[in-house]
């Protein structure tokens, strides 16, 4: 049975699944919104209380631009008005930044961090690309055209995936934003990404799709860098590996969620 979500009292999350279960936030990637994460929502939420957000620039959110800081204390709103104070967090490319550099700040509220999409860290050379990308696509998406087009090249990928319809037309009908690509390059430039990662002493799991080869770039460093790292990959998919393998992407983060609740009690 598909559950959907339900409206927090915060704008623009939805929450999913049992209220005294452990709270799963997932934390969505650039361009797309919380609803990226419906396969997730959907079949956590008999075992989790599953947390969607959308961050700024994107959904319900996107009048303003994103910014790495008010992301930051949007996520700490959501954490302590659903979560209780505590929560597993879950992020994807943008998301997944977001979700390390707020484990990094906030040790002590993470129960266990997953990330996919967002090994590279954008410090020294690694800076410059970024930045450079990121005006890249400023520059590219001030035109009303290519934007247009980024957005139904998003729209024909989700039609394209094996998913259910609903859920298809649900992240379909949220909308695409490929403006806070460029916005996101320059809010993540110059942060230390690997250190916030090292920072934080809780279970930690690198989960990417096998064709992701740009940003699973410095994946067995980032690992090496944690203090408790598993690295997990699925096969045959690329960067926003939650959509393609649904499934694959779900049972690979259940378990963790359950090591994680069992080998990290909460309180």
């Amino acid at each position: 049975m598909i559950r959907r979500g339900t409206q927090s009292e915060l704008d623009g999350v939805d929450v999913a699944g049992p209220s005294d279960a452990q709270p799963i936030v997932f934390v969505h990637g650039a361009m797309f919104t919380r609803t990226m994460w419906a396969p997730q929502r959907d079949a956590l939420s008999d075992e989790f209380r599953v947390i969607v957000p959308d961050l700024p620039g994107h959904g319900s959110r996107s009048e303003s631009q994103f910014r790495l800081e008010p992301a930051l204390e949007l996520l700490d709103e959501v954490v302590e008005t659903e979560a209780d104070g505590n929560a597993i967090l879950v992020g994807l490319s943008l998301g997944g930044y977001v979700s390390t550099a707020y484990a990094g700040r906030y040790p002590e509220k993470v129960d266990g961090l997953v990330i996919s999409g967002c090994c590279p860290n954008p410090v020294d050379t690694m800076e410059l690309l970024t930045r450079a990308n990121g005006a890249l696509s400023r520059l590219a998406t001030r035109s009303d055209r290519i934007e247009r087009g980024v957005e139904r090249l998003g729209k024909r990928w989700v039609e394209n995936r094996d998913l259910p319809r609903d859920v298809e037309r649900e992240i379909t009908d949220a909308g695409f934003y490929p403006k806070q690509f460029g916005e996101a390059g320059a809010a993540l430039a110059g942060w230390d990404f690997r250190a916030a990662f090292a920072a934080y002493p809780g279970p930690t799991l690198i989960l990417n799709g096998e064709r992701d080869l740009v940003l699973r770039r410095g994946e067995k460093h980032h690992a090496a860098a944690a203090q408790d790292c598993q690295i997990k990959i699925i096969a045959g998919v690329g960067h926003v590996c939650n959509l393609h393998r649904p499934t694959a992407y779900t049972d690979t983060v259940r378990t963790f969620a359950r090591r994680a609740v069992a080998e990290y009690p909460r309180g």
